[in-house]
């Protein structure tokens, strides 16, 4: 029972690693609280995982076992190759919503973006000869919101590179020896031939050189992968903004005691330790700011805003963006004496900022060109 629960969560967790799934749970993670979030993954793994281990199940009452073990250990080395499959052109598609609150919200992302993905696929593959399905059961659903939580933690708290190369090049080794030993256990004597291992080693050996080469090119090359790529971008605004933030605040000797969230400023950096990790994310309530007669530097507060639209006129209507787009707004009342609450396109927002304040606006928009 434990071997099974280890050797689920193991695959798992190894297979997500830097896996669009966790790019899924950092931006979740900016816009719910942390353990909402981990509570969305475990669900929509739970229904996701309980299809594949009931099929696998299933198949094994019909299929004799050697075969379905055959079959798995081929799978298992598809696997391997799938895993060191460069992702570049994969799109991170997060649920567009989040209607139906927080946990259903990422339930239904968790489950919806696991369909047919390679770690539902390992689950029916664990399943069709386990002992306790359950078990494995439990050890995917384990694995993959551990693998959810590390993505928020490397998404919030870490700004070095993560060694992907290295976590593909392991994942891939776990999948390739389940794979071998599998087939060396099962595959009938006759066919354990001189000849046939020579030609699938052939073979293995030529695969594993066409999938690693992209792979071993970006790595030259220095492209970051999109989690990677991400988490750099995430982790990098934050601390910038809370640089600026730090030397837009006036402190206590000329605000007297911190008022915290019903300061305008003091509400920015409960965003930006919010972005970081530092503290867990919760809804706030509108507060109306009464900010205009405070000596704020303007052309810090320029700085910042210049920084955070920059980031953001890449792609407004990203709702992984949300905690972002709250900073800004604070900004623009500082500078506009109030905020546009949609940005659903780049050009509409600057014809609102120029009816707002002109001079403000075209000085934002040539800082942002140099």
């Amino acid at each position: 029972m434990t071997h099974e629960l280890l050797k689920a969560f193991t695959l798992i967790f190894i297979a997500e690693m830097g896996d669009k799934t966790q790019i899924l749970a950092m931006a979740f993670a900016t816009r719910f609280p942390v353990k909402k979030v981990l509570l969305g993954i475990f669900l929509g793994s739970f229904l996701n995982h309980g299809l594949a281990v009931i099929l696998g199940s299933y198949i094994s009452s019909f299929i004799p076992v050697s075969t379905i073990q055959i079959v798995a250990g081929f799978v298992f080395i598809a696997f391997s190759l799938w895993t060191l499959k460069s992702e570049e052109d994969e799109d991170n598609d997060e649920a567009k919503g989040s209607r139906y609150g927080p946990v259903l919200t990422v339930a239904s992302a968790f489950f919806m973006g696991e369909l047919g993905d390679k770690t539902q696929l390992t689950a029916i593959t664990l399943a069709t000869n386990a002992t306790y399905p359950l078990v494995i059961l439990c050890g995917t659903v384990a694995g993959m919101v551990v693998t959810g939580a590390m993505g928020i933690f490397i998404g919030k708290k870490i700004g070095d590179k993560v060694p992907e190369f290295t976590v593909k090049i392991i994942a891939a080794s776990v999948f390739m020896f389940f794979g071998v030993s599998k087939l060396y256990q099962t595959v009938p004597d006759q066919y354990m031939t001189v000849q046939s291992i020579s030609l699938f080693a052939a073979v293995i050996s030529i695969l594993l050189f066409m999938t690693l080469r992209p792979l071993i090119r970006r790595r030259n090359q220095g492209i970051e992968s999109l989690f990677i790529k991400k988490s750099r971008e995430l982790y990098n605004y934050y601390k910038q903004a809370e640089e600026n933030i730090n030397e837009i605040c006036l402190g206590e000797n000329t605000c007297g005691e911190c008022q915290g969230s019903s300061c305008i400023i003091g509400s920015a950096k409960i965003l930006i330790r919010q972005g970081l990790g530092e503290i867990e994310s919760k809804s706030s309530k509108a507060v109306a700011y009464e900010e205009s007669h405070k000596p704020y530097d303007k052309e810090m507060v320029l700085e910042s805003l210049k920084s955070t639209l920059i980031l953001l006129r890449q792609d407004p209507g990203n709702e992984e963006y949300q905690n972002i787009h709250e900073i800004r707004k604070k900004l623009e009342i500082i500078l506009f004496k109030q905020s546009i609450d949609n940005m659903d396109s780049w050009e509409e927002y600057q014809e609102c900022l120029i009816s707002l304040d002109k001079t403000y606006a075209m000085k934002l928009f040539e800082a942002m060109s140099h």
